[in-house]
């Protein structure tokens, strides 16, 4: 197996707990199918139990089997600035093989993290799904890079709204947040936007 077959799953683990399991595992069972043509199950809830109470980013490495499990304690990177960058990039699976997206950042040292626009749209960060809010509700777009599991949480809980974004109107809305796992829903303040 080479290292670009590889799919990761990063769940969060507080309290000794791993947090929206059933969501993981929708999207483990969805890509192992669609990558594998497998229909079983990896069973997440079967994991190895977390060292402590402690906050940890559980990082499983998996393919057509589980290959690895960690419990790595979770810092959230600091976002002040991010940069709509224009990429065609495919990551509609969470593959382990990161480069593509690590390469985009790279280019972009002006910013903390960037916003990937695609045929004009917005879709994701490298490291979370996004959302911004227009004065009555919170809109994400509707093709994101990544379907994320705490998106699909939200979407289900209708706090979400799925919307086309383009690039060029980010102006018109008052706030944005970035989602993931790890950081649940958190809104950034004094964000700065840039522009490619």
């Amino acid at each position: 197996m080479q290292s670009t077959d590889l799919l990761l799953e990063t769940i969060r683990c507080e309290g000794g707990k791993l947090h929206h399991l059933a969501y993981h595992q929708k999207r483990v069972d969805r890509s192992r199918k669609e990558l594998f043509v497998l229909t079983d199950t990896l069973d997440l809830a079967s994991l190895p139990k977390p060292p402590d109470e402690k906050l940890y980013r559980c990082r499983v490495r998996y393919a057509k089997k589980i290959e690895s499990v960690e419990y790595i304690p979770y810092t959230p990177k600091e976002i002040r600035t991010l940069k709509v960058v224009p990429a065609e990039i495919d990551y509609h699976c969470k593959f382990a093989d990161r480069s593509q997206l690590e390469r985009l950042l790279r280019k972009n040292p002006d910013a903390d993290d960037i916003i990937i626009e695609k045929a004009g749209l917005i879709t994701d960060t490298t490291i979370a799904n996004i959302a911004f809010f227009d004065g009555r509700q919170w809109i994400t777009p509707k093709k994101p890079l990544l379907e994320g599991t705490m998106r699909a949480y939200l979407i289900d809980q209708k706090f979400l709204r799925e919307e086309n974004i383009p690039s060029d109107l980010l102006d018109r809305f008052e706030k944005v947040a970035l989602m993931n796992a790890m950081l649940g829903f958190t809104i950034l303040n004094n964000i700065k936007i840039l522009k490619s």
